[in-house]
């Protein structure tokens, strides 16, 4: 993004190149997710990739920060459609035993992806242009479209039957989009306080009550209702929305914290969310070969408890901490998160019938984000109260730009007592960040043991109607013609 900026300037927008993929996306999770029960999952499947490619293109293709923003929300329309249409045709086409261990290795992709995608990005903006950090989407689009194309053979006759709840669409998009604005400007752009900020906020709860009453009453609902009625499918929901918003929360300041309070580099404090990215991938396979044998709610509550850990671990953390216990607690977020969401993905998939896949795999991703994005907000506005409080106070920072006491590349000159007393300002203000989070996950351990008991092989036996006993049949033998006249 810095390399972007200089060439087509608009630093005053920098944030919304993120923003804006981001509410687009999470916006159009759950729509998707309903669309691909209705009209099955390739032709959304095609209809994601489409956007997101053509997003991609001209992103590459944008020549000022407005032209890259308004792709950048076309792009991120159809990453709404990849990520729950994908997890949603795996549920399809393994059974349970081949999805538990399938779903696991699909989770841990992201592991590996994620960190050889910073690395490949770089070295494109650095030896060819940042303008092919976006062409390099196509050749996989088009490959992952081709190979759809002919090898997956989805039964029609198991689609929902019904038409689109166009009106709980509606009302849905002003809820997510009302929420995630207020909370991506509330703190920043403008104070919490702010009649803009506050006025989002009672338009998302009034959409939000408005889509429940229309919900109630459709006859095809885009999110329905009674799947509420499953405890297994609530308790997913609410337990990935607390888990969100504390990994993901954490997750956002962890760059902040190594460099500006341990005085790093960017580069070493990008490396300290290595460790977590590949364990994450080792807790997804792990709860893919453990689930049938523990069922979810053993798998959860370690996740949990590993949670737990890393967030404790970070609340503990200050200016004088060491760098590895920094990456050691992310690693304990990172199992943490693998073995929750594989485990409650997997499970919830095997709850609902294959026409209500859809709409409940695209749920827990949807909820997900939602908690992460609420994290990283509340997060960020505790680190923020304290820090506006304390640099205010600061001696010798009189006019000096945050930012600069972050830059740790030398261009800035700063006095050595200023710098040690921001680090440690910067340490005393994430505190009580961390601390929250901690709570957060505290919560999510009592929402955990109220996971179901038993393996999803007991449920299966357990819901299955018994047969009746068969109606006794007495039979005659009669072998003397007279008896029989």
């Amino acid at each position: 993004m810095p390399t972007i900026v200089a060439q087509l300037g608009g630093l005053e927008v920098y944030s919304w190149v993120f923003s804006i993929y981001m509410l687009a996306s999470t916006t159009t999770i759950p729509i998707f997710g309903r669309l691909c029960d209705l009209y099955g999952r390739k032709p959304i499947y095609y209809l994601g990739v489409t956007l997101f490619l053509s997003g991609s293109v001209l992103s590459g293709q944008a020549q000022n920060m407005t032209q890259l923003i308004l792709f950048r929300a076309l792009q991120g329309t159809g990453a709404g459609a990849l990520m729950p249409v994908t997890f949603t045709i795996i549920g399809d086409i393994f059974t349970l035993e081949q999805r538990a261990r399938m779903q696991g290795f699909f989770s841990s992709v992201w592991g590996v992806s994620s960190v050889i995608g910073p690395l490949v990005g770089g070295f494109l903006v650095d030896h060819v242009s940042w303008r092919w950090v976006f062409y390099l989407n196509l050749p996989f689009g088009l490959l992952a479209v081709g190979l759809l194309a002919f090898v997956l053979r989805e039964p029609l006759e198991q689609r929902e039957p019904g038409t689109v709840d166009y009106r709980g669409a509606a009302l849905l998009v002003a809820a997510v989009l009302s929420l995630l604005y207020a909370l991506l400007q509330g703190g920043q752009a403008y104070p919490w306080t702010d009649p803009r900020v506050v006025g989002l906020l009672v338009l998302a709860l009034g959409a939000l009550i408005a889509f429940v009453v229309v919900e109630r009453r459709a006859a095809h609902p885009l999110i329905p209702l009674d799947i509420f009625g499953d405890r297994l499918f609530a308790v997913a929901m609410v337990h990935e929305f607390l888990a969100g918003f504390a990994a993901f929360g954490v997750i956002a300041y962890i760059p902040l914290f190594v460099q500006g309070a341990l005085g790093t580099s960017a580069t070493r404090a990008g490396a300290t969310l290595t460790p977590m990215s590949l364990v994450w991938g080792l807790g997804s396979i792990l709860a893919g070969q453990l689930l049938l044998r523990h069922g979810p709610r053993r798998l959860v509550t370690a996740g949990t408890l590993s949670l737990l850990g890393g967030a404790g671990l970070l609340a503990l953390l200050d200016e004088n901490s060491s760098q590895l216990i920094a990456a050691g607690a992310l690693a304990l977020l990172g199992l943490g998160m693998g073995l929750i969401l594989t485990s409650f993905l997997i499970s919830v998939q095997n709850r609902v019938p294959r026409s209500r896949m859809g709409v409940a795999t695209s749920s827990l991703q949807f909820i997900s984000q939602i908690g992460g994005t609420v994290g990283v907000s509340m997060l960020g506005a505790v680190m923020a109260a304290r820090l506006s409080r304390g640099l205010a106070a600061l001696p010798g920072s009189a006019g000096l730009d945050p930012v600069a006491l972050l830059d740790r590349s030398g261009s800035v000159a700063l006095p050595p007592e200023v710098d040690a007393a921001f680090q440690t300002l910067l340490a005393e203000s994430l505190h009580p960040a961390f601390l929250l989070a901690f709570g957060v996950v505290a919560l999510a351990l009592g929402v955990a043991l109220l996971t179901p008991r038993g393996t999803l092989a007991q449920w299966e036996r357990d819901e299955q109607p018994h047969e009746a006993a068969p109606e006794p049949v007495l039979e005659i033998s009669v072998t003397d013609e007279s008896v029989c006249s």
